[in-house]
């Protein structure tokens, strides 16, 4: 008998399902929640603004590249257009049986390369246009689509085709509010 699907217990953090393996997301440090929220809050904005589609974080998708398991994956943020799934599918949208549109990962200093690494081709197989990949040690997002992987230093603003419309300057998703 074949296992077609991961069912992982829900757990705070949550669980995800890595390498093979049950991997329990690690709980933010500053930067890491600072680049989440803002990062988040403006491609909220963007979303909400041009009636694109849904945004969260931390939401739970169940992913299945072709020929694989389907596997709980809890992107840092996630993007998941209307064209995808409709506005109307409120329930269906709960917990997507789907990769969303866009999944950003926000680095950990405890993360792996090989687990990252799992993570965006899991996504890419499974049909996911963009896996920003942002760093907030050195300031920097890469982002994963078909064609490869582009780089963005914190001087550069991020565009990319599939988010139609959105820009955010790299460096302000990790400036600290300085007190006046």
């Amino acid at each position: 008998m074949s296992i077609k699907e991961i069912t992982l217990p829900e757990t705070k953090p949550a669980t995800e399902w890595v390498r093979g393996r049950a991997l329990q997301k690690v709980s933010p440090q500053d930067p890491h929640a600072r680049a989440q929220l803002k990062l988040g809050s403006a491609m909220l904005a963007w979303a909400e603004e041009g009636g694109r589609g849904r945004v969260g974080t931390e939401w739970e998708f169940r992913v299945t590249p072709p020929h694989e398991i389907t596997r709980p994956l809890v992107p840092d943020i996630a993007f998941l257009s209307f064209a995808q799934l409709a506005f109307e599918e409120r329930e269906a949208a709960l917990i997507p049986r789907m990769a969303p549109t866009v999944a950003v990962e926000i680095k950990s200093p405890d993360d792996r390369r090989a687990d990252i690494d799992d993570k965006i081709r899991t996504y890419l197989a499974a049909g996911t246009q963009l896996v920003l990949l942002a760093d907030p040690k050195d300031s920097a997002f890469a982002a994963y689509d078909s064609e490869g992987v582009h780089r963005f230093a914190a001087d550069d603003t991020f565009t990319h085709s599939s988010m139609p419309g959105f820009s955010i300057k790299v460096a302000s998703v990790f400036e600290e509010i300085r007190p006046k």
